[in-house]
């Protein structure tokens, strides 16, 4: 028989802690979220948000308003604070022709629940503010290794883990655009032909603020990673939904894709675009149950609670929850 005196633990989105600890998250419902907006300006147009808008979400100008307008005004308040305190810190050290350290933001989430929207959105946002006009948004996808290295090292079915990426690489691209080199390279990573592309690269050059986008950016540092690119971000952000709404979701950007990107010629999926409804939800469905579920059980959702701030998602993709780290 079941313990009823047991904590009960949730694998969810319903509990990002034992319930019987302090939760450390401050809990905030949308319309109040909303409010904290205070008189920031709308600088996003309805065709801007429109680009942003991945498949299958319904972004749209109350979205934008209510939910990221007010998270940017926050990042910019984090911003202002880390330039002041790292000028503070300069005057202490005597040190005071240096340039202050790049803002680095790091955006997690499953695959399919809409980060790279956020990450696009907050770019724009946070590029309108005075203090922070020059925003770079980097992917971790570029340091996945490439197809060959995931094949030699028997990683191919674990595109997307942790281990399939080159951390140290990473690692030091961050740090070195943390600590202004001048210009740092990202390598290029297609979708379309899902590998590395060679010789093709991001620049990116000293910004005021780095959006670092991918699955497992706030993975902790371990014995064999006693340094993780989470320990260099100054803020983070987590997008959150039940598992059964990002499965569905997922499900409905494949058959979008079948009809966009896979029928490409050059597409690594073009076997896939002639397949019919039924065919093509089947091989999404084996994706997600031995590929993209387990990742986001094992690795991505238990580095959530990490998150400075989480955006919780219902069915309909709209963000009905922030979820605040206390200071």
């Amino acid at each position: 028989m079941a313990d009823s005196t047991a904590p009960r633990v949730t694998t969810d989105t319903q509990t990002l802690i034992r319930p019987e600890f302090t939760s450390p998250f401050i809990e905030i419902d949308r319309a109040e979220w909303s409010r904290l907006a205070g008189e920031t300006p709308m600088p996003l147009t309805e065709a801007e948000i429109a680009a942003f808008r991945g498949l299958g979400e319904p972004l749209d100008m109350a979205e934008v308003s209510e939910v990221y307008r007010p998270l940017s005004r926050l990042i910019n308040q984090y911003a202002i604070a880390a330039r002041e305190m790292h000028q503070r810190t300069r005057r202490f050290l005597r040190r005071d022709g240096e340039r202050p350290s790049t803002f680095v933001i790091g955006i997690a989430g499953s695959v399919a629940v809409g980060k790279s929207t956020v990450a696009r959105i907050l770019r724009d946002l946070l590029a309108r503010w005075p203090e922070t006009p020059h925003v770079e948004l980097v992917t971790t996808d570029g340091f996945l290794y490439p197809n060959a290295e995931l094949e030699r090292r028997g990683l191919s079915a674990r595109k997307g883990f942790p281990e399939s990426y080159d951390r140290r690489a990473l690692l030091r691209f961050v740090s070195q655009v943390k600590a202004g080199v001048p210009e740092v390279y990202a390598p290029h990573y297609s979708h379309l032909v899902y590998d590395i592309v060679p010789d093709e690269y991001t620049i990116v050059r000293q910004p005021d603020i780095l959006i670092v986008e991918g699955l497992n950016v706030l993975q902790p540092a371990s014995m064999e990673h006693p340094v993780a690119v989470s320990d260099l971000f100054d803020f983070s952000v987590y997008v959150d939904a039940r598992t059964s709404d990002i499965q569905q979701w997922y499900r409905n950007r494949f058959l979008h894709l079948r009809e966009s990107a896979f029928s490409n010629p050059s597409s690594h999926f073009r076997r896939f675009a002639s397949v019919d409804d039924d065919a093509a939800l089947a091989i999404a469905d084996e994706f997600w149950i031995n590929i993209n579920e387990p990742n986001l059980v094992e690795n991505i959702r238990p580095t959530r609670a990490r998150a400075t701030l989480v955006l919780r998602k219902e069915s309909d993709h709209r963000v009905q929850k922030v979820l605040l780290r206390k200071l």
